[in-house]
C-alpha cells in the first residue's frame, strides 16, 4: 500500500452556490475514496436552544436596500463547534481520510486551516455564482432564509486566495467537478 498524504479539498462559497452538489458529483468521479464533510453537518449538533442565543447562532433578519438579509452572529458555544470542525478535519486527514470540505469560510478561518492542515495535500476551491442566481436559488430550495446569500456574498471570498474558481452560473455540479478532479489530478 502506498502512504501518500491525505488529500483535502475545501469548496468555499456563499450559500446556495452549490457545494454540496459539486462534493457529491466529485466523490463519484475520484479515483480514491474521498469523504464529504459539510459544515451544516456541525451547525445541525447545536442543541436546539443555541439556536438564536447569543451564546450559539442568531440570524437577525434585516432589510438592506429593499432586499431581505440575514445577518449570522456566532457565539463561543458555535465558535468552539466550528474550531472543533476543523480540528476533527485535521484528525480525518491524519487517519489517511480524503476529504471534501463544503464550508462557507471567512478569511481569519482559512489561516487556521492552513496551519492546521499544512501536513496534508490542501486545495481550496471557490465556489462562485452572481447574487441574483444565489437569491433565485435561495428562493427555490425553501429550506434557507431568504437574505443569507446576500449576507454572505461580499464577506466568504474576501481576501481569500483560491487554487481554482468555479463559476456555477455557467457550470453544472458534474462540470464543476470535472474541473476539480482535471485540476488537482483526483
Amino acid at each position: 500500500m502506498i502512504n501518500e498524504r491525505s488529500r483535502i479539498i475545501i469548496l468555499n462559497g456563499v450559500g446556495s452556490a452549490g457545494k454540496s452538489s459539486i462534493a457529491r458529483a466529485l466523490q463519484a468521479m475520484t479515483v480514491r475514496p474521498f469523504l464529504h464533510v459539510e459544515m451544516d453537518a456541525f451547525l445541525a449538533m447545536l442543541p436546539p436552544s443555541m439556536l438564536g442565543h447569543p451564546d450559539g447562532i442568531v440570524f437577525d433578519a434585516v432589510r438592506q436596500d429593499g432586499s431581505p438579509m440575514v445577518i449570522i452572529r456566532t457565539g463561543e458555544v458555535a465558535r468552539r463547534a466550528f474550531r472543533g470542525m476543523r480540528h476533527a478535519i485535521a484528525a480525518m486527514a491524519a487517519q489517511g481520510n480524503n476529504m471534501i470540505v463544503d464550508e462557507v469560510m471567512l478569511s481569519d478561518q482559512m489561516a487556521e486551516y492552513a496551519a492546521l492542515l499544512a501536513p496534508f495535500d490542501l486545495r481550496v476551491v471557490g465556489v462562485f455564482a452572481p447574487l441574483e442566481v444565489l437569491e433565485a436559488r435561495e428562493r427555490q430550495r425553501g429550506d434557507r432564509m431568504p437574505g443569507l446569500a446576500r449576507w454572505q456574498y461580499d464577506r466568504v471570498h474576501a481576501r481569500m486566495r483560491y487554487d481554482l474558481g468555479i463559476d456555477t452560473s455557467t457550470a453544472t455540479a458534474e462540470e464543476s467537478a470535472v474541473r476539480i478532479k482535471q485540476a488537482f489530478a483526483l
